[in-house]
């Protein structure tokens, strides 16, 4: 079971102090992929970073701006992904502080779907200056930022790691209110289950999810969303091997419990997880994995 954590105390558009360097503002965007709205996080003092500014909500944006001390300003705008709950408010925030915007840029496998399974695209994302590949490191006046490459959510998810805590800013890859959409093309099981590794591997103190409380006990909590996401690819592995060779079969079977509204939805992991298991030799089909091949177990 992964020891999910739910309880964050807090009002919309007020600024808290959550730690010595962290500062949050919560948006008003409630929802089933937001969870309690998109958590806005400004780091330092004087010369600050905004970590994902979130929709493009001008109440948010007056929030923001708002909880600033006098005399501070914006330096830098890290946005960890393009999707809509995160990236939008990027643009009028620069237009507001003169701030460049880091990122990595949305790339070529990113489309729009017919099937809702998160809160929209911001296919318009552009960053001033690519973190793609991670590994750049970010500076103000007390605190260090390290861009940490995490794609499997989206191809161009970023993470950012502060130094001076032991802290990393987690948006979408690791949360503790739920677990995270893998949705190919974009989203990649591959990618996803080896960038959660890296995580792991660096140790951290305290994850901050951009929805959502912290996660402080963190090496058991990875190891908890590892082991779901492999205990699902059993329970897919174990349904080609009884003889369930299309997703759209596979799905009713593997999500009995979930609302039936939700299976198209279910159809896209399931085909993450597929997408994994041919690259892996451990399924086969003929031609790309889709929604609409016929699978097996590869012998």
């Amino acid at each position: 079971m992964i020891p999910y954590v739910r309880e964050i105390q807090f009002e919309y558009g007020v600024c808290d102090q959550v730690s010595p360097l962290i500062r949050r503002v919560v948006a008003r965007n409630p929802g089933p992929f937001t969870f309690m709205g998109t958590g806005t996080y400004i780091v330092g003092r004087g010369e600050v970073a905004v970590i994902d500014p979130g929709p493009d909500l001008p109440e948010h944006l007056e929030a923001i701006l708002a909880a600033l001390e006098p005399g501070e300003r914006v330096t830098h705008i890290l946005v960890t992904h393009h999707h809509s709950d995160h990236s939008p408010l990027a643009r009028p925030l620069k237009a507001k502080t003169g701030a460049a915007i880091y990122g990595c840029a949305v790339g070529a496998a990113a489309e729009e779907s017919t099937i809702r399974t998160e809160a929209g695209a911001d296919f318009d994302f552009a960053p001033d200056v690519s973190l793609c590949g991670g590994g750049q490191v970010l500076e103000g006046p007390g605190w260090t930022l390290e861009a940490v490459a995490t794609p499997g959510h989206t191809s161009n998810h970023i993470c950012f790691a502060l130094k001076e805590e032991n802290a990393l800013f987690s948006g979408d890859h690791i949360m503790g209110w739920s677990t995270t959409v893998i949705t190919p093309p974009d989203g990649d099981m591959t990618d996803y289950m080896e960038s959660l590794e890296r995580v792991k591997a660096r140790d951290f103190d305290v994850l901050w999810p951009t929805h959502g409380p912290p996660i402080r006990e963190v090496t058991p909590f990875i190891e908890a969303y590892a082991t779901h996401r492999r205990a699902r690819e059993a329970q897919v592995l174990a349904a080609v091997g009884e003889g369930y060779e299309r997703i759209v079969d596979m799905v009713p079977k593997l999500y009995a419990d979930v609302d039936p509204r939700l299976h198209p939805a279910a159809a896209r992991s399931v085909l993450g997880h597929m997408i994994d298991l041919v690259r892996r030799g451990k399924v086969a089909t003929d031609g790309p994995a889709s929604i609409d091949s016929r699978y097996r177990l590869a012998t």
